[in-house]
């Protein structure tokens, strides 16, 4: 299934502190754009509650109370601007709670919010998204706090950034990439990170690459390649910099060769300074 064919419900985790704010504006530009609806999802973990002894049970009762309110209010405020809108507020584990309701609702995207000025943070990436990007069957867009703010604010026009690895993903990151150029309006620059081996083996990998995925023939976005040497994350984010991307495309592999559990994709997770796209296999 394509990205644009499968992009009908878009799951934003919602959390009450402001951080998923940057989330829930870009999940609202797509489902606008991919005419979907949106799930407000908040979980509420009993876990995080079980050793404070100097909380009343009172509060502990307010709290979903306050969390419906907040889902009601944005739920309502997507409603006025002509998206579909239904919140969740569930008990338990943050990721299985996303989980599960990204497959009652055969979701096509989840969102999450990152903690900026470190974009997603070790700690992040080590609970929520690793999880949802290990185990969601649809891709995750994690989207750091300030991403729209200051130093971070996009310009009018980024490209879509595709960061190029040759595995199991490649294919349906590649897809989802020219879709996001197509309907947006965006170039599609095509970043090949490359090794000192492949340096001397292929001095023109572009060419392969465009061609391997037919790329070229799309006709209907410009389209350009750029080749960097080095560490693949250290040379995505050299890339981010130099051409201010509106969003980051990555294929993720399910297992990985590297260290860490997802190798590059993780590393840019908690480096990008722009919303990164995790594409998984088909």
């Amino acid at each position: 299934m394509s990205f644009a064919s499968g992009l009908k419900t878009i799951v934003v985790a919602t959390e009450l502190t402001g951080r998923s704010e940057a989330a829930l504006e870009y999940a609202r530009k797509l489902a606008a754009a991919y005419g979907a609806r949106i799930v407000l999802a908040h979980g509420i973990d009993p876990m995080e509650y079980a050793e404070v002894d100097s909380v009343p049970g009172r509060v502990l009762k307010i709290l979903p109370e306050e969390a419906r309110a907040v889902l009601d209010k944005l739920s309502g405020e997507l409603l006025r601007e002509g998206i579909p809108s239904h919140s969740e507020l569930r008990q338990g584990a943050v990721a299985q709670m996303l989980l599960d309701v990204v497959r009652q609702y055969q979701a096509g995207l989840i969102v999450i919010g990152t903690k900026g000025m470190e974009g997603a943070g070790p700690v992040i990436v080590g609970a929520i998204a690793e999880q949802l990007v290990r185990l969601a069957p649809c891709p995750v867009l994690a989207v750091a706090a300030d991403w729209n703010a200051g130093p971070f604010r996009p310009t009018p026009g980024g490209p879509v950034l595709l960061a190029i690895e040759r595995n199991e993903a490649a294919a349906a990151a590649m897809a989802t990439a020219s879709s996001l150029a197509r309907v947006f309006e965006r170039p599609l620059l095509v970043l090949h990170a490359r090794t000192l081996a492949e340096a001397a083996e292929n001095p023109d990998p572009c060419a392969a690459t465009l061609e391997e995925f037919a790329i070229e023939s799309q006709g209907d976005f410009p389209v350009r390649c750029i080749v960097k040497d080095g560490n693949p994350a250290d040379a995505i984010v050299e890339g981010i910099a130099e051409n201010h991307p509106c969003i980051l495309v990555a294929g993720v592999k399910r297992t990985s060769g590297t260290p860490g559990p997802h190798g590059t994709a993780f590393a840019l997770l908690a480096r990008s300074r722009v919303p990164v796209l995790c594409v998984p296999p088909e």
